[in-house]
């Protein structure tokens, strides 16, 4: 008989934890949902002097992917409440390390995207500005072998820079 409650309050409790969960998301982003609800991402061309074409699509998709994966704003075409236009402008590589014999060790990509942002809610936030990241790899590879990869790396960088620049407030 004294099992019987034991067991009900068991039950009952587990079930009460289970119905109750608290759900917190921390990504970053402070909108003000009431007064922004759309944003306009226009697509960004490649304007450097060296171009490798898949660039652009996989810099433009996740450029879009993160407003839409991490805010509740609607994306259109055009007449959005804050807008994104812009273009990549450098794709450079460099030599960074050299070796005893005088040869490339370590050879560094650097991508750069010059972004305008506009909040048409609140003008005071406009900017333009360049944002950039690298990538190293080793000078025994060719960059065909590696650019897929590193150009992924970079453009997640870049994304998360424009995005905590133009809606995290960060």
């Amino acid at each position: 008989m004294p099992r019987k409650p034991y067991l009900l309050s068991v039950v009952m409790l587990s079930v009460l934890l289970t119905a109750c969960a608290i759900s917190y998301r921390f990504n970053g982003a402070s909108i003000d949902y009431t007064k922004t609800k759309t944003i306009q991402i226009d697509p960004f061309p490649i304007r450097s002097a060296y171009v490798w074409a898949p660039m652009q699509a996989i810099f433009n998709n996740k450029l879009t992917d993160i407003f839409a994966q991490q805010t509740k704003l609607q994306q259109v075409k055009r007449g959005g409440d804050l807008v994104l236009a812009g273009e990549i402008v450098g794709f450079d590589q460099f030599n960074k390390g050299v070796s005893s014999d005088g040869y490339s060790q370590q050879v560094q990509l650097k991508m750069t995207v010059n972004v305008r942002f506009t909040n048409n809610k609140n003008h005071v936030e406009d900017f333009e500005r360049q944002f950039s990241a690298t990538a190293e790899y080793d000078a025994t590879q060719q960059l065909i072998n590696v650019q897929e990869e590193l150009v992924t790396q970079m453009t997640k960088d870049i994304t998360d820079q424009i995005f905590n620049a133009t809606v995290a407030n960060w």
